[in-house]
This record gives C-alpha cells, structure tokens and sequence, in this order.
C-alpha cells in the first residue's frame, strides 16, 4: 500500500484560506488543516510544496460535454468519457451529464449509456434538460421535441437511471408540471429534484411551483432538500419591473432558504456584475455555479453538435448555427472561479464553495465537495492565477 499523498501550501477551506495548511490523503482524505497542528514529523519532511493553491475537487451538476464530445449526443461510455475527462484534468472531479431536448427514444438510450458510467464511479450522475419546457424560452431546446410533461415517461427514465437521476429541467406554467400526478411528483417520490427553468412564466406560477417543491419534498427522505432553478435569467422571460417574469421569485425563494439557484458564471451568459450582484444579494448558501458546458470546452472555435441541434462557436461563444441563441458554455469550473476571483468579484472561498459544496449539497453526497477528514481524495492543486496545475481523484492523479 503506497504512502498518503502531502501536500502543503494555502489550504482553501469553506472558511477561508490557510496560509500554511496541509492535506493527508489517499483514496480518502486522513486530515487537514493548518501545518503545524495536522502534520507529523514525517509527514512534514516529505510534504510537496505548493506554491499556489490546495483546493477541493470542483463539483458540476450541470454539463453536456467537452473535450469535442457531447452527452446528449454520446452512444457509447468512451464516447462520454472523453468530455468526463476534459472537465476532470481542469478540476472538476465530480460531474454531472446533462442531457438536452430530445425524442424519448433517445432521452432512453441516453439514461442507459450515461447510467452505466455512474454505476462504475465515473460520473456522479444525469440531469434530462427538458423535454418538458417551453417552447418561448427553449433557447437552444429543438422545438421539435418539446412535449408537455409526462409523469410515466418522467418514472421510466427515472427507472432506467437506477438512482442516479439528480435533476430535470421543466417548465412551471406546462400543463402537469407540479401538482398531484405531475413530474415534479414523479421526480422528488423518485428520488430526484424539480430544477426549474425554461420558462415563460408569470411569478404566481413560479411562486405555486417552489412552494409545491418545498412542501413535497419535506415529505420525502430526498438526496436535497431544495429543488433548483436552472441557470438563473438564462431561458427565462426578463426582469421587468411591471412584468416581473419568473427570476425575482427565484430569488425571492433562495433568499427564504428556499430554492438553489444555478448560475452559468463564465462572462458569457452572465455579466460578472450580475453574478456579484446576485452573490452579495442572496448569499453563496444559496447559489452553485454550473458550466453548461458543451463538446467545444477545450476546444478551438468551429462546428460541433447539440443533440439534434448544430452549434458554431466563434470567439469561444457558442451559438446555434445561423441562430442568436446562446447553445451552452465552452468553461470548465475553475475558469469560472478563476474569472471571478481575480476580476475582484469575490472572495476565493465563496467562488470555490459555490463551485465546490454546493454542488455536493444538490447530489447529497456529504464525501466531495470539501477536504475535510473522511472526504474523498479529490484535490485540485492550482497556480497563484488559479491554473490548474495537478489534479488527484479518489488519491490518484488525473
């Protein structure tokens, strides 16, 4: 059995960063905290040095891909693992795979390829993006396969997911969204969470559907107790103040402990403004950092594929193909972090806590999202501009 990795340098915690911290870890982490209290004699002479920055294994629970491959559109485990390990060499050591709007048939065998991925440890789950949304704010959804809600196809792909459904993406105001017999239903008795999004709702619907998630989901033992909104302002009717739209009840929920709020923090579909605004507002408790991410996240500019829908990234902004319509993100987390750390927007614990604890706290998986005693080996070393530098999953190194 090999020794436990040392690392030694500033230590990022949910609290803070310590300056002289250190982390022992293997598959799991043994200890960590500041160097002269956790470090033995031998531990502290063999210690690496890092001259940057220890942090957490980021956690996304929201991505299409990356690396020139896409989850919707993978019908293979290699195929799908080559975006797993695009995200993972940046330091996102748990990942969620989303799908997008798509024909059931297809939605189905998705479940089954990207299930067998998280059955072997190399995803930590699957969030279906529709196809219950709607049609006036699909952004990059394919019109063609929005349907209104259905609870028995919700429970089939439920079922084929073998616990590992985390999240779908539906519309508030759709017929049978939330409420007896509804999706919403279907999701939270499933074990899976309502994050709400794509929408053209009014606020008294998105109100009636957070309450209806808050109160049935208080009834169950789920893996969160907070249902999510899918990236906040993105696919959503404007604020405006005598139409309101849906994002003020958004916020207005999270503020009362209430809904987990994602947003897409990489200075395209978000100003950083906005995502300070909304940070010093509401709180990070409240909010996770997604990507979005599709095929071309560490990819050069060019044509690349959306599940049914073709996408052009020009200047690394992706966009359907002879279309407006923002089609997904080309960020890993960190650059998000990084982005918003070094422009001044926040501190480098609640970038990372938002990338990192909250994510965790969605999958209800207490093991990741920290570096604390017990926690899983996932440690993301960084340079002082927050490059990645070296990253170890379950103690090994990508």
């Amino acid at each position: 059995m090999s020794e436990p990795q040392v690392l030694r340098g500033r230590l990022v915690t949910e609290n803070g960063v310590i300056d002289d911290g250190a982390v022992v870890f293997g598959k799991t982490v043994l200890k960590s905290g500041l160097a002269s209290e956790v470090l033995s004699e031998e531990e502290a002479e063999r210690a690496q040095a890092i001259e940057g920055y220890i942090l957490p294994g980021l956690v996304d629970v929201h991505c299409h891909g990356g690396g020139g491959e896409s989850f919707p559109n993978a019908e293979t485990p290699e195929q799908a693992l080559v975006a797993i390990m695009e995200h993972r060499k940046h330091g996102t050591t748990s990942l969620v795979a989303s799908g997008v709007t798509a024909a059931a048939d297809v939605l189905r065998s998705r479940a089954v390829t990207l299930t067998k991925l998280c059955k072997d440890g190399e995803l930590a789950g699957i969030h279906f993006e529709g196809p219950f949304v709607s049609e006036e704010r699909k952004g990059a959804q394919d019109a063609t396969y929005i349907i209104d809600p259905d609870a028995e196809l919700t429970k089939e792909l439920i079922e084929l997911c073998e616990g590992y459904c985390v999240t779908m993406t539906l519309a508030p105001e759709k017929p049978g969204a939330f409420g007896e017999g509804s999706v919403a239903e279907a999701l939270i008795e499933g074990g899976a969470l309502p994050s709400w999004g794509h929408t053209d709702a009014g606020p008294e619907t998105v109100r009636e559907a957070l309450i209806y998630s808050r109160e049935k989901l208080a009834e169950t033992a789920p893996r969160s107790p907070k249902a999510t909104a899918t990236h906040l302002f993105n696919g959503m009717r404007p604020i405006h103040h005598r139409d309101p739209g849906p994002v003020p009840e958004f916020i207005s929920d999270a503020a009362n402990d209430g809904a987990i709020l994602e947003l897409i923090a990489d200075g395209v579909h978000l100003a950083p403004e906005m995502v300070r605004s909304v940070y010093e507002t509401i709180g990070r408790e409240r909010l996770v950092f997604v990507t979005d991410a599709m095929a071309a996240a560490g990819m050069p500019d060019g044509s690349y594929q959306l599940g049914p829908q073709a996408v052009t990234v020009k200047d690394g902004v992706a966009r359907l193909t002879g279309g407006d319509s923002i089609a997904g993100g080309t960020s890993h987390l960190l650059d998000q972090v990084r982005l918003l750390v070094t422009g001044g927007y926040m501190s480098l614990e609640d970038a990372v806590y938002m990338a990192s604890v909250q994510g965790a706290k969605i999958l209800g998986d207490e093991t990741i999202g920290h570096l604390r005693e017990g926690a899983k080996g996932d440690v993301l070393v960084t340079s002082d501009s927050l490059e990645p530098v070296a990253v170890y999953r379950r103690g090994v190194l990508v």
